[in-house]
């Protein structure tokens, strides 16, 4: 039997005994035993003992000598990666690595399936852009090294490096050729908030919400004319903070709240915006594939607040984690936290999709584009289907 085979055996009733509690959790308060029905008792545990059995065969009859930890720590990945691609095993060792190093390949990927990742997201001006890598890539080796082999925290560690590092990557590009490109890691400056006067209208890009922007984009639009249309990019927005979300929100007129936080074994909780800016005459969105996590939950709540939204639909990545510490030494990253949009809306399965797509060019005049785009009427939106 080959080690996939067998590690794939024995994970399947581990993905029980790690998400059952939790599902369970979530689930209790909905769903309440009815008078006089007993309700049956649930073990979550169930299972583990046919475990023990499975690593013990494994041990005692495989043909080779298998090295059980790897064996053990595998089968943990296997089963975290069953319940989100972004969850990790990190053993003690895992731990004590230094950090990798400054620079970058300026690219965002997300594993998908057990042999592959998508390039998410690329950096104007990178090494990952210089090389012509692409968001929908997909990279199918690190360095030699199978991504499915590497856990999500692994994979992002292998993105970064000392200044000047050569990085190999083997993707599969539009065409469907699997290539090599070699990459020389740099550190990526800071990008700044642009702002592209028009015609009665601004194109504000927004490179990310990281602490510092909401006051970066207040000095950009103090002097400007709110009378106007402005356009607001988010197509190259990549992650952030929560409280740099709402100050963003508020500035553009925004009010209430920016959307809600659930987070394991805690109430909901929103998120408050405080409506301290002038409003624009009209506000629009550009989002697209690369607008990710906390990007995507200001456009959905800007998008709620009227704000006509274009582009392409976001990859519904509106998740964080949380690192538990283990017994033995090691951890594991888990997504503990998900945001909702104001409508209820779960921003990590269905991401926001724009009222009208617009596919832009990196040659096209995006401001000019996007006016002609907002003189045709927005389309109706699709019904919204009920769950059986």
């Amino acid at each position: 039997m080959h080690a996939r085979t067998w590690l794939s055996v024995f994970s399947f009733p581990l993905v029980a005994a790690f998400t059952l509690p939790v599902i369970q959790q979530g689930e209790q308060a909905k769903a309440q035993p009815k008078p006089g029905v007993k309700t049956p008792p649930q073990d979550p545990l169930a299972g583990l003992s046919d475990i023990q059995d499975v690593l013990a065969l494994v041990q005692q009859n495989y043909v080779d000598p298998p090295d059980m930890e790897k064996v053990v720590s595998g089968g943990v990945q296997a089963v975290l990666e069953r319940s989100h691609p972004m969850n990790a095993y990190l053993s003690a060792e895992d731990l004590r690595l230094p950090d990798p190093g400054p620079a970058e390949a300026g690219l965002v990927v997300v594993k998908r399936g057990s042999l592959y990742a998508t390039v998410l997201a690329v950096t104007p001006g990178g090494p990952a852009a210089k090389a012509g890598i692409q968001p929908g890539d997909v990279i199918r080796k690190v360095d030699g090294d199978s991504v499915g082999l590497l856990s999500s925290w692994a994979l992002e560690r292998r993105l970064r490096g000392p200044e000047g590092a050569t990085l190999d990557l083997y993707r599969y590009n539009a065409t469907g050729d699997l290539t090599k490109t070699s990459l020389q890691l740099q550190r990526l400056p800071k990008a700044p908030v642009t702002v592209k006067p028009g015609a009665g209208a601004l194109l504000v890009s927004l490179p990310d919400l990281n602490p510092g922007r909401a006051e970066e984009l207040k000095k950009a639009l103090a002097a400007v004319d709110h009378g106007q249309t402005l356009v607001l990019d988010l197509r190259q927005c990549v992650k952030g903070a929560a409280e740099e979300a709402a100050a963003v929100a508020g500035l553009l007129g925004a009010k209430g709240s920016l959307g809600t936080l659930q987070e394991a074994g805690k109430p909901d909780r929103d998120i408050a915006v405080a409506g301290t800016g002038t409003p624009f005459a009209r506000l629009a969105l550009l989002v697209g594939h690369s607008t990710l996590g906390l990007p995507e939950v200001l456009a959905s709540c800007l998008k709620k607040g009227g704000a006509r939204t274009l582009g392409e639909k976001t990859p519904g990545l509106g998740v964080e984690r949380s690192r538990f510490l283990l017994k033995q030494g090691g951890a594991v990253e888990l997504v503990s936290r998900r945001w909702m949009g104001l409508g209820g809306e779960k921003l990590d399965r269905q991401g926001v999709a724009p009222d009208q797509v617009l596919k832009l060019a990196d040659s096209d005049d995006v401001l000019a584009k996007v006016l002609t785009a907002l003189q045709t009427p927005a389309p109706a939106p699709a019904p919204v289907q009920k769950a059986s």
